[in-house]
């Protein structure tokens, strides 16, 4: 059995004295987890950063967990070398990915929208609007979407600004103001695709995502976010800080 597909590396680590065990997010396949012959070699090790996109070959039996050949297609670990906040959410949507995504099961849908948030990881003032439209869209493709087109109370659909974390739908500014203390953000991106962003809004909204994607996928196996993560909400609302700062001149 085999099969070729283009993919994006999640990760990969040691196996034995010179191999390594890789695990890929391939379009038509899915999570795949397979062994690199020579993958800690100088050749391969570069290739295996998570973030690069690579043209992948596995064989193997169906029951096996069989073997890859990769190239290269893009180094997007290596073009973000110098820029530590992009390199950040480069590590924490791997991670993220890694950690959510089922083996071998299909999510064609997530794998483009990945892509496009690699491809503007470039651009501060896009790829965290990006970043928390992806990881709604990973609830959703995961089974666990949000409801965000009405009032969990009262059915209104206008005004919507919180989300109920019991529920996961929305709730409006009229009824959820006794509550407000419990319920998560709903900026207007994430329902309004035309709608006017900020670097804020994109935090608020990477906290009601991150927080149903720990409650409702990652709780199942016991486990937390990932520390990248974590660790790049930690940068970005430094980041935000500093820009709001007044200038001392």
């Amino acid at each position: 059995m085999s099969f070729t597909d283009q993919a994006i590396v999640l990760g990969a680590r040691a196996h034995g004295e010179a191999h390594a065990l890789a695990e890929l997010f391939t379009e038509a396949h899915g999570r795949w987890p397979a062994l690199v012959h020579g993958g800690q070699g100088r050749r391969m090790l570069p290739l295996l950063q998570a973030g690069n996109e690579v043209r992948a070959e596995w064989k193997g039996r169906s029951d096996s967990l069989g073997f890859f050949t990769i190239e290269l297609t893009k180094a997007n670990a290596a073009a973000l070398i110098d820029d530590g906040l992009s390199l950040a959410a480069l590590q924490a949507a791997t991670a993220l990915a890694r950690a959510c995504l089922p083996d071998r099961e299909p999510h064609a849908g997530a794998f483009r929208a990945m892509k496009v948030l690699i491809e503007h990881l470039d651009a501060f003032e896009i790829w965290p609007i990006l970043m928390a439209r992806w990881e709604l869209g990973l609830l959703a493709e995961l089974g666990f979407g949000l409801t965000l087109d009405r009032c969990a109370a009262t059915g209104a659909r206008e005004d919507l600004i919180y989300v109920s974390p019991r529920s996961a739908c929305a709730v409006s500014r009229e009824a959820g103001a006794p509550y407000t203390d419990k319920l998560l953000p709903l900026p207007q991106f994430l329902i309004k695709p035309g709608a006017d962003a900020s670097i804020g809004d994109a935090l608020s909204a990477l906290t009601t995502t991150g927080y149903f994607l720990e409650t409702r996928i990652l709780h199942l196996a016991g486990r937390q976010l990932p520390e990248a993560r974590v660790k790049l909400i930690a940068l970005l609302e430094e980041r935000l800080r500093l820009r709001e700062a007044p200038d001392r001149g």
